[in-house]
């Protein structure tokens, strides 16, 4: 297993992240132990969560999935692992989060970060995370900033600021954001050199061979401010294993929840996955080992988030993760690409 440094930072994650929003939903508190134990031995030492995990997230689920590798982290060699969640922003209608949630402000954020040390069972989170902004931007398969839209938020100044003190306190290492757009991330940035605060060192968005959209307008400002990007959805909810091209399997997501996922339901995402499919298979490749192995090789990418719903499945991601595309094959992929150009932003 590969280590790199996030971001700037001294935090030294492993090239694979075990993502864990199914935890509690999908997986049973037996199936997420395993997960993590087949994770942990081998090597991958960064586990990924959310306070609103799992997902479709629910008011009687809700925090299940922090709880049970709350339950798992005991006897474990903390000091070894890099545990990673997020606050819920508004924005959406989640009235069993903290009553709201009503805003980013300082109260909303020490009561997040209380509440998933108390599940996580654990005196420090080593990246804490906004899962998404407090402002007014499109996200979740939105492709264009509606003005229209405008709601009173939180100043990012001042999110950062109540980061910083739990920072001081021990109670975070380091600020990660997620589902981000480059003005958001350089406000933060400014905010973190002007006022002497803590600097974001990721930024978890959605990246794929459907949605590469952070090549265009985040690559250069992560380049430059020296953060690293946690790419989730890189299987683009399973259409990328081709599974969904004919017969869905009865306990896939999508099946279960055909409404989840609203970013690959436009029709410019069926012809794309069949060529990569096609692709994938001339090369001897499965799907879904060509979707992987691409995300890994990108040179902006601090750790590919994985997940799955069996532990078969999770061996299969983490070895793909580890395949090296030789430069025939990307130059394929990018001829798709530009033929079939973010079809799920």
């Amino acid at each position: 297993m590969e280590y790199r440094n996030l971001g700037a930072s001294d935090l030294q994650v492993s090239s694979v992240c075990l993502g864990t929003m199914t935890f509690g939903q999908q997986n049973s508190e037996s199936d997420g132990h395993a997960q993590l134990d087949f994770a942990f031995e081998r090597g991958i030492n960064f586990i990924d969560m959310a306070e609103m995990y799992p997902v479709p997230t629910r008011a009687e689920t809700q925090g299940a999935t922090e709880s049970i590798v709350g339950s798992w982290l005991k006897g474990r060699p903390r000091e070894k692992l890099v545990i990673a969640t997020k606050i819920t922003g508004l924005g959406r209608q989640l009235p069993w989060i903290r009553g709201g949630p009503l805003a980013l402000d300082r109260d909303n954020i020490r009561a997040a970060v209380e509440g998933s040390l108390r599940r996580l069972g654990t005196e420090y989170i080593d990246l804490y995370q906004i899962h998404w902004p407090a402002r007014n931007q499109p996200m979740f398969g939105q492709w264009r900033f509606d003005p229209s839209a405008e709601r009173p938020a939180t100043p990012i100044p001042e999110q950062l600021e109540a980061l910083a003190e739990l920072v001081a306190e021990g109670k975070i290492r380091h600020v990660g954001l997620s589902n981000e757009h480059p003005w958001g991330v350089m406000q933060f940035v400014r905010a973190a050199d002007e006022l002497g605060l803590p600097r974001v060192v990721s930024v978890q968005n959605a990246y794929s061979l459907l949605n590469r959209v952070f090549e265009q307008t985040l690559a250069e400002v992560c380049f430059r401010e020296r953060i690293s990007l946690l790419p989730y959805s890189v299987l683009g909810f399973g259409h990328l294993t081709g599974k969904y091209l004919a017969n869905p399997p009865a306990g896939a997501r999508l099946t279960l929840f055909p409404s989840f996922g609203a970013r690959y339901s436009r029709s410019t995402v069926r012809p794309a996955v069949e060529a990569y499919v096609a692709l994938a298979r001339r090369h001897g490749m499965t799907p879904a080992e060509l979707a992987q192995a691409f995300v890994a090789s990108r040179e902006f990418v601090g750790s590919v988030i994985v997940g799955a719903t069996s532990l078969a499945q999770l061996q299969e991601n983490v070895a793909a993760c580890a395949r090296v595309l030789d430069q025939h094959i990307l130059a394929e992929i990018d001829d798709i690409h530009l033929q079939f150009t973010n079809p799920a932003p």
